[in-house]
């Protein structure tokens, strides 16, 4: 695999933390990027399970409906990009929520969140995510513990009603990006420890 980096209006920094160990620090402007990027990946049978520790600063509350991805998998054979660790702002709660959405294939620009599952703020955090080809699952743990609802399939996502199909994964992101401009705040910082892609489940 070859790891390097996707960046717009966002850095990405290795800092010491508290407890001596490195993390990876992110900070974005407005609706910027960055994201460390997984080319040349492949899992046998296209599915595989991912696994990071994770601190946001503060999620965004402006504009309506702002929508965020911090985990997108892309590939051959279907257009879709997958996101299996993302949110929205939900004006109509109101509140920040998670969600597994997708872009770019049939079934178009979707986040599925979910009131279930609350962002936290300024509070670690241990998200896991599978991917698999088998009935094209998308599959999330928060802090070890399912929460069955953020999930895709299928026949059961947030999506136009069209089979969801999995690419072939080839390349994974892990990071931020917002999507839309004149955000509140105007500035993103997150922070994210123990990274691992695996055939297996690793677990928190």
């Amino acid at each position: 695999m070859n790891w390097g980096v996707d960046t717009r209006h966002g850095t990405l920094t290795v800092e010491r933390a508290r407890r001596g160990n490195q993390v990876l620090h992110i900070h974005t402007v407005d609706n910027g990027r960055a994201f460390l990027r997984v080319d040349d990946f492949a899992a046998p049978g296209n599915r595989f399970y991912g696994r990071m520790r994770l601190r946001v600063d503060a999620f965004p509350t402006a504009p309506d409906w702002a929508h965020f991805t911090l985990v997108e998998a892309t590939g051959t054979g279907s257009a879709e990009v997958v996101r299996p660790v993302g949110g929205q702002y939900a004006p109509t709660v109101p509140g920040t929520f998670w969600g597994v959405g997708a872009d770019g294939g049939p079934t178009g620009d979707w986040t599925n969140w979910r009131e279930s599952a609350p962002v936290t703020e300024d509070t670690w955090q241990c998200f896991e995510w599978k991917i698999d080809a088998a009935d094209n699952r998308v599959a999330v743990w928060i802090d070890g513990v399912a929460n069955p609802e953020l999930t895709a399939s299928t026949s059961d996502h947030g999506g136009n009603d069209v089979p969801f199909v999995l690419p072939t994964v080839d390349t994974v992101k892990i990071g931020w990006q917002l999507y839309q401009g004149g955000t509140t705040p105007g500035e993103f910082d997150l922070w994210i420890d123990d990274i691992a892609l695996s055939g297996k489940r690793l677990g928190c």
